[in-house]
């Protein structure tokens, strides 16, 4: 079902706002979840409504958090999120880091006790826009084998780079430390497709194309990715002093416990190196020969990190609207909080 950009995101505000998030809060939420849409990943937008409600509705997200700001030095902060949502918290804490690299050249601010905050792009394009560099991650919980393992032990743990150039482009390059996110997995069941062989791993840890019977997912490159995760889990987790590794809270367990989840953001202001001009300058040369690569078979170019999303959010826009499930636009008009439960069920089940 094809819908526009501004009935997407309100309805997902009044759904956020009915289970008890106030408007602010909501519309941030809203706006980060159709950014994520509008540009192809529907893993990181509408799919995650219904658990979000439910979470908040449950008072795993807390309404009115007794946040608090700690200005720890010239370019590095800490701010305590309270459990609140993690959107506007995380937009908040990119801002405070923004604030500190325009002053100083880099701010470096980590935020914790937050829930979930989305697709990390959305973040490093902010920045970019801010004629900004910003490299930015976060933890999640235990999904992920580690490199000669049998469980799980790290989670997804995304990491994200966005950087300006000369003209309207910018670098948005953002991945998951695993072959492919868990949220790509919530995709494929939602839309009953099959998975490739290189994602995940059944209960016997043997590679399974049925998002169904995921136990585990696995690292990209194998001890490379494994190492990169570990990286993140610390920079994310263990320097902000909340749970990491193996004790990062379930996002499906339950929904009415908070997740004190870890968010880093580091963002470096080009003027103090080369000078803003030359950087983007360089950047958009860098992207220009890129481009003109010779394309390898099965390929028709080389495509910067970042611009494919673009494409696919044109995309959108030429045809007036994002499209959507179904079932989803048939659960976000109604009146129903949410439908399916993901309270203490196995987050690999369903």
């Amino acid at each position: 079902m094809l819908v526009t950009r501004e009935e997407l995101k309100r309805l997902m505000k009044s759904k956020f706002m009915a289970a008890g998030l106030h408007a602010d809060h909501a519309e941030d939420m809203a706006e980060v979840l159709t950014w994520s849409s509008e540009r192809g990943l529907h893993s990181h937008g509408e799919v995650r409504v219904e658990y979000y409600t439910e979470r908040i509705a449950k008072g795993g997200i807390t309404i009115d958090p007794k946040w608090t700001w700690e200005e720890s030095g010239p370019c590095t902060g800490i701010l305590d999120a309270d459990n609140g949502c993690g959107y506007p918290f995380a937009i908040m804490g990119l801002k405070k880091a923004m604030e500190m690299a325009k002053e100083n050249g880099i701010g470096v601010v980590g935020v914790k006790n937050i829930s979930h905050s989305g697709a990390l792009g959305y973040y490093t394009e902010m920045a970019a826009k801010n004629d900004l560099c910003c490299l930015t991650m976060c933890q999640s919980d235990p999904m992920v084998i580690p490199y000669g393992g049998a469980e799980p032990f790290y989670g997804t743990n995304p990491i994200a780079f966005g950087a300006p150039t000369a003209d309207e482009r910018f670098v948005n390059f953002d991945m998951a430390t695993t072959v492919q996110a868990w949220g790509k997995i919530l995709d494929a069941k939602s839309a009953g497709r099959s998975i490739p062989d290189d994602w995940a791993v059944d209960a016997d840890g043997n590679p399974t194309t049925d998002p169904h019977k995921v136990n585990a997912l696995r690292a990209i490159a194998g001890p490379k990715g494994y190492g990169l995760m570990m990286v993140v889990d610390i920079l994310s987790g263990v320097l902000l002093g909340v749970p990491s590794g193996k004790n990062v809270s379930s996002m499906y367990h339950d929904l009415s416990e908070g997740r004190k989840l870890g968010h880093l953001h580091i963002v470096i202001d080009p003027s103090r190196f080369c000078g803003l001009d030359e950087f983007k300058r360089q950047m958009s040369q860098t992207l220009d020969e890129l481009s003109a690569v010779k394309p390898g078979p099965g390929f028709d170019k080389v495509y910067y990190p970042g611009e494919r999303a673009l494409l696919r959010k044109a995309k959108c826009d030429a045809a007036g609207g994002i499209e959507i499930v179904d079932d989803i636009y048939d659960y976000l008009v109604s009146d129903k909080l949410y439908i399916h439960s993901w309270d203490h069920k196995n987050r690999f089940a369903e």
